[in-house]
């Protein structure tokens, strides 16, 4: 089967991964793989863009994620996987194509308003944060993705790139192809507590939990709250525990539903059925990581030839850019 394209995308090393990371984006990379040529890049660049004042961890962070990405699937043999800094091209494309576009359209995004808002930095912008979608389309560009999996919050990045292709392409020669994004079915996953799964909320199952974990995290879940005795009848709709169910238990999520809203299943045994079933979904991932962990050579190698790889596609674009705009 010919592939239709080519997939870019990325993430930042910002801590470990959890179930919503899986869930929401690396079980849809797997499954683009089949179809596409894959690119998948570590965005440790754009970690500092919130996090320049704490690198510490991010070392580890990569790592991390690395093994979390191949242990999920995430295949080296089929895909690109490169840490976004050990690829300078990337670096001197977005200081070309920062020359080509004005301060205030980047003001006008939407998600850089927000991000201002949340991080509380008015007063004391850092210009990478203004400057992010231009990396973004810098690395996208790079390696001339055409296609890019993104949630509805990255829309706004996405048309910056396309109208980054469309006016390079106008100011000089026909170069890149102008990517769009791809918009998957985006499967939710509320944290422990009911509120948004997050590292910052601290109401996450991580992909590098123990089984042992993982049972502790699951018994702490909040349930419905009108039942309060066992003989309560509850209502599953509401109930985080049962959001879960939908996802990891489905062929019992009938069963579960009926006890609940009868009372002939109780919370506990509910959770238990529960983080038996993630801990089983979870297996293969924590032996790949063990293995992974065992052996760190195999994560330097994949990352040794994934820049390779990465490397060589991104310096035929940038002689192809320079030429453009007579650099040489």
């Amino acid at each position: 089967m010919s592939k239709k394209g080519t997939i870019f995308s990325g993430m930042r090393p910002t801590g470990k991964l959890h179930l919503g990371h899986l869930i929401g984006v690396l079980d849809n990379w797997k499954q683009l793989q089949d179809e596409y040529n894959c690119i998948f890049e570590v965005a440790d660049w754009h970690a500092l863009t919130t996090k320049y004042e704490d690198t510490e961890q991010l070392q580890n962070n990569i790592r991390g994620q690395v093994i979390d990405w191949i242990a999920a699937g995430i295949d080296p043999e089929r895909s690109i996987i490169f840490v976004q800094s050990h690829i300078p091209e990337i670096a001197e494309l977005n200081l070309l194509l920062s020359m080509i576009i004005s301060v205030s359209r980047l003001e006008r995004n939407p998600t850089y308003k927000e991000q201002v808002q949340e991080l509380g930095v008015k007063d004391s912008i850092p210009f990478g944060l203004l400057e992010y979608p231009v990396l973004q389309a810098a690395d996208i560009l790079a390696f001339k993705g055409d296609t890019v999996p993104v949630g509805e919050d990255q829309l706004p990045h996405i048309e910056i790139t396309r109208e980054l292709a469309r006016r390079f392409n106008h100011l000089y020669v026909e170069t890149f192809p102008e990517p769009e994004a791809k918009l998957g079915e985006v499967t939710k996953l509320l944290g422990l507590d009911g509120r948004k799964m997050s590292k910052s909320y601290g109401n996450s199952i991580y992909l590098a939990d123990s089984p042992e974990e993982i049972a502790r995290k699951v018994k702490s879940m909040v349930t419905d709250p009108q039942r309060i005795r066992l003989k309560d009848p509850g209502d599953p709709e509401v109930c985080s525990v049962y959001s879960y169910h939908k996802l990891f238990t489905p062929d019992r999520v009938e069963e579960v539903a009926e006890g609940c809203r009868n009372a002939t299943l109780g919370c506990m045994d509910c959770k238990k059925i529960l983080s038996d079933s993630i801990i089983d979904y979870l297996s293969e991932i924590h032996e790949k990581r063990k293995e992974l962990e065992a052996k760190p050579e195999i994560v330097d190698e994949i990352l040794a030839e994934g820049a390779n790889k990465a490397r060589a596609i991104a310096k035929e674009t940038l002689t192809q850019v320079r030429t453009a705009m007579n650099l040489r």
